[in-house]
C-alpha cells in the first residue's frame, strides 16, 4: 500500500480545517473551476439491454466527453438498470458546455441518441467538486487519473466500484466539518491491517448543485484475480478494526440524516475499473 505523503501524517486539525474550507471554495460560479458532473439515466427494463448494446458499440464517441466511469448497479440504493456515469471537467462549467455542444453536432452521436431515447424512463444530472483532501493523501488518485490511464490500466472483470453517500444536515458549517473529521480520521482506514490490496479510495465528492450538502466516497475493490465483493467485506472489517476511523465515523454520524451505498459494475470502457 502506498506511503502517506509526510506532510498530510503531520497536518495539524487546523490546517485541514484549512483544506476543507478551501475545497467549499470551489463553486460553479466560477466557470473555469475544475468539476464532476454525475449522471443517471433510468432504463425501462424490457429495453436495458438494447440501451447497453448501443452504449458499448458507440463508446467511442461518449469519449469525446471527459469520461471517467460508465457502470450499472448490482445492488444497493441506485436503482437496478440505471446507467450511472461520472465526468471530470479540469477547465469546469465552459468545458462542459462546450463539449456537450460539440458532441450533439456529430451526426454519429445523434444516430446514436436515436436508438438509445426510447430506452431511457428519466435522467438526473447533479454537479460536484472534488474535495480538497484528495491532494493530501497518495492512496487516492483522483478521478483525472483515470481518464488520463484510460486502457493502460486492466483490473479484470472481477472489479467493483462502490458509492458511499452521506446525506449532511442543513448549514454552512456542516460539509467543512464533515471533511475535517474525515480527513483526520482516514490515514487509520487506508492503513488497517488487514485491508485487502485492491481496495482504493478514488475520490470524495461534494455536492455543488443538485441535493447539497451531499458527500459521495468512492472506492474501488478487486481486480483480474480478486472478486471486488470478496475485497469490499474484507476491508470493510479491517476499518473496523481502526481506532481512529470508528472515532471519526461516531461523530460524523452526528452530522449526517442518512447513509447509503450502492455497488456499481464497471462497463468494459470505462477508464475507472
Amino acid at each position: 500500500m502506498l506511503g502517506l505523503r509526510s506532510v498530510a501524517a503531520r497536518s495539524s486539525s487546523r490546517i485541514l480545517t484549512k483544506r476543507c474550507l478551501a475545497a467549499m471554495s470551489t463553486s460553479t460560479s466560477n466557470p473555469s473551476s475544475p468539476i464532476v458532473e454525475l449522471r443517471q439515466y433510468q432504463l425501462h427494463p424490457a429495453a436495458a439491454a438494447t440501451y447497453t448494446k448501443n452504449t458499448i458499440q458507440s463508446s467511442d464517441l461518449r469519449k469525446n466527453l471527459p469520461l471517467a466511469f460508465f457502470g450499472f448497479p448490482e445492488t444497493g440504493s441506485i436503482a437496478l438498470n440505471t446507467a450511472v456515469h461520472l465526468y471530470h471537467y479540469p477547465e469546469g462549467t465552459r468545458q462542459r458546455k462546450d463539449e456537450r455542444a460539440a458532441l450533439a453536432k456529430k451526426d454519429e452521436w445523434k444516430q446514436y441518441l436515436g436508438g438509445v431515447k426510447e430506452c431511457m424512463m428519466q435522467q438526473k444530472s447533479e454537479i460536484f467538486v472534488e474535495a480538497g483532501l484528495v491532494q493530501d493523501f497518495e492512496q487516492v488518485t483522483g478521478l483525472e487519473y483515470w481518464i488520463k490511464n484510460d486502457g493502460s490500466i486492466n483490473s479484470g472483470g472481477e472489479s467493483i466500484v462502490e458509492l458511499r453517500k452521506y446525506q449532511l444536515k442543513l448549514g454552512y458549517d456542516t460539509v467543512p466539518n464533515f471533511l475535517k473529521l474525515y480527513a483526520q480520521a482516514l490515514p487509520s482506514k487506508l492503513n488497517a491491517i488487514g485491508t485487502h490490496p485492491t481496495t482504493q479510495l478514488v475520490t470524495i465528492l461534494v455536492s455543488d448543485v443538485g441535493s447539497l450538502n451531499t458527500v459521495y466516497e468512492v472506492w474501488k475493490h478487486g481486480g483480474e484475480s480478486s472478486c471486488g465483493m470478496e475485497a469490499m467485506e474484507q476491508s470493510r472489517q479491517a476499518s473496523r478494526g481502526a481506532k481512529e476511523w470508528r472515532t471519526g465515523i461516531a461523530e460524523i454520524a452526528q452530522l449526517a440524516t442518512s447513509f447509503d451505498t450502492t455497488i456499481l459494475k464497471p462497463a468494459a470502457f470505462s477508464p475507472l475499473q
